[in-house]
């Protein structure tokens, strides 16, 4: 079997297991299959995703579906002006039996991260997740701790209430590969959402359709796929002409041309 045909054989089952998660994904969330699928791209590709919009389009449903659809950790960070960084990457605690100070993981340690509000939260707490969602790691007391792979923050923002926010910095919206909007849904599928509701149906009740093994084999397949050289000069274009356009105040970074690829 030549190397060609066992790549084609990988990324074949790949598109299988990406068409089952959103599949499952989809007994959740109705109606919105194109917002999945840059979803579960974003989780492939190692990126993060930044949700803003109204409140109640299930923003919070669709990262616990991901999450349970996967079998992978989960943790919801309610991000308010009160909230610490050690609150988000953990704290060091001193143990008395062991007479020495103890690392305790914050929420941060997990596959799936919820930021629920995250423009609530002051811009020193905001700060905390610039190491963890750029480099994978975080940072304690000069000690530094991997994150789980896969690591996938879900943040959330509502675009409509600005009382009591603080505006991303742009330091931490380069962080984010995509902006999703979710919408309302279609009266049809609202109506299937509300019968969910009288049933009491919850993302939590979805059965795994992958293992962590499995999409931390799905992320390396994804990782070799072969990007020619012209594609690559091509992303670049773009990304270089967002810099001279006088209508942005602010282009895209060498990290979006990362991201692109």
């Amino acid at each position: 079997m030549t190397y060609g045909t066992q790549l084609a054989e990988r990324v074949g089952w790949v598109q299988r297991r990406c068409n089952d998660l959103v599949r499952n994904v989809e007994h959740f969330i109705h109606g919105k299959t194109n917002v999945i699928w840059n979803a579960v791209v974003g989780l492939l590709a190692e990126g993060h995703l930044l949700i803003e919009d109204v409140p109640g389009v299930a923003k919070t449903s669709l990262a616990k579906a991901i999450a349970h659809s996967i079998g992978g950790s989960m943790r919801r960070i309610q991000f308010t002006p009160d909230l610490l960084p050690s609150d988000v990457v953990g704290v060091q605690i001193f143990d008395n039996n062991k007479g020495e100070f103890q690392f305790k993981e914050g929420p941060v340690f997990a596959n799936i991260v919820l930021g629920d509000e995250i423009n609530r939260a002051s811009p020193k707490t905001q700060s905390a997740l610039l190491e963890a969602m750029g480099e994978r790691q975080v940072t304690v007391d000069g000690v530094t701790y991997a994150l789980p792979r896969p690591n996938f923050v879900i943040a959330t923002q509502n675009p409509v209430d600005q009382q009591g926010t603080y505006t991303l910095p742009e330091a931490q919206l380069d962080r984010f590969m995509m902006l999703l909007r979710i919408g309302y849904p279609s009266p049809e599928h609202e109506v299937r959402i509300v019968g969910d509701a009288i049933a009491r149906r919850l993302p939590e009740q979805l059965q795994p359709v992958a293992t962590i093994e499995d999409m931390q084999q799905m992320i390396e397949v994804v990782r070799g796929i072969y990007v020619a050289p012209a594609l690559q000069a091509f992303i670049v274009t773009i990304t270089n002409a967002t810099r001279t356009i006088p209508q942005l105040k602010l282009g895209a970074s060498p990290r979006a041309s990362n991201a692109t690829t």
